[in-house]
């Protein structure tokens, strides 16, 4: 086959259309995190990577073990699950379960969410793992796998247990797993109340009813682990998720997330490069029924860029060249480098636009001919 080369076509170089503003916002939390969804580009950090007591936000990793035995079909939402004694017993914030009663899933995963029910939590992990410890140790070993290295948990809750922690950084990859990998489930973060045993509880999420995007995730507090959220957003498309750890009160935790989402939108362009769909670049295809082939963007290719820095900010086109037949719709075959002053190089995939067949005898022949031209010009020029 003729040897492949790579492409580099100068994409943009974005234009300074806003003055600068003012750089990271100073935060009171113990330690914070705020990412671009999008790219997983940093937008605040502090202390994101030190391990400390999570309160009710570690009810994400009970989620997710709940969400993922629902898509692995070893339960559904209208499993009921039954309730122990222990797990009625739970203090804190509960959703009011009742020992020796059955609850369906999807209202555990409801008072889970909504109600931060401590008892609803027990109630899962007995039912997913038999006991509370060998659910803890089920948790702690997937997110492991799951690249959440600074994450032991010792129970489904957060109740305050020694050595029961995670780190902000862990907690925003948690978020962004639920996001992305459970869709179908996620609009239950920006529920504001929930009516069990008819009791109706508020979502604790202080930044649901302020018209600022917020539409997630989950709220914390102990006397250990402070005021905490895990908290997400989503202006003109974009959507930022963030931690907040080790504050004082709820009206500081409050007060600090509504700053930290107003930041980031205020001080980051939403930029976009393509809509899903837009052709963004044309291969060559070897061997190929056809000559080209589009390379198109999956998605819609957006991203924060630092307004401060916006005019340094420069996106390549980059594919190998050409492409051997046969090529499938939707199979990676370029991608737009993005770089930013002070942040790791972003990348998106370009897919191929539709189906590409191996060529005929004709198409073999052309392509016969055309490597006995050049290996025939390599010996008059003395190219190696």
């Amino acid at each position: 086959m003729m040897s492949s080369k790579p492409v580099l076509a100068s994409l943009l170089i974005l234009a300074a259309l806003v003055p600068a503003t003012a750089g990271a916002i100073e935060t009171k939390a113990r330690s914070a995190m705020a990412v671009d969804h999008d790219t997983g580009m940093v937008l605040l950090q502090k202390n994101a990577q030190e391990p400390l007591p999570t309160a009710s936000m570690s009810k994400l990793m009970t989620l997710y073990m709940l969400f993922e035995a629902i898509r692995e079909e070893r339960v559904t939402t209208e499993t009921e699950f039954r309730v122990s004694q222990r797990a009625q017993s739970m203090g804190g914030s509960r959703m009011f379960v009742e020992a020796g009663t059955v609850v369906p899933v999807d209202a555990l995963i409801h008072g889970i969410i909504v109600q931060s029910g401590n008892d609803a939590c027990v109630v899962v992990a007995e039912n997913l793992a038999g006991t509370e410890e060998e659910f803890a140790r089920q948790m702690t070993v997937r997110a492991k796998e799951l690249g959440l290295n600074n994450t032991s948990l010792k129970n489904a809750s957060g109740w305050p247990e020694p050595g029961h922690e995670m780190s902000a950084e862990d907690l925003v990859k948690l978020a962004q797993l639920i996001i992305t990998e459970f869709p179908e489930y996620y609009g239950y973060f920006a529920e504001t109340e929930y009516t069990w045993n008819d009791i109706t509880q508020q979502n604790r999420n202080p930044l649901l009813d302020l018209g600022i995007g917020a539409d997630g995730l989950k709220t914390g507090h102990t006397s250990e682990a402070g005021y905490g959220l895990v908290g997400s957003a989503v202006q003109d498309g974009q959507r930022i998720v963030f931690v907040l750890t080790g504050l004082d009160s709820a009206s500081e935790r409050a007060a600090q997330a509504e700053a930290v989402v107003n930041w980031a939108f205020n001080s980051f362009d939403t930029v976009r490069f393509f809509d899903e769909g837009d052709e963004a670049a044309v291969a060559d295809v070897w061997l190929g029924a056809e000559r080209t082939v589009p390379l198109v963007a999956p998605d819609d290719i957006q991203m924060l860029v630092p307004r401060a820095e916006r005019s340094e900010v420069t996106a390549r086109i980059v594919y190998n060249t050409p492409i051997e037949a046969p090529v499938k719709a939707g199979q990676v075959a370029g991608a737009i480098l993005v770089d930013v002053p002070g942040h790791d190089q972003v990348k998106f995939d370009l897919v191929a636009a539709e189906d590409v067949d191996r060529g005929g005898l004709m198409t073999r022949l052309e392509a016969a001919a055309i490597i006995t031209r050049d290996r025939a010009l390599d010996m008059i020029t003395g190219s190696d």
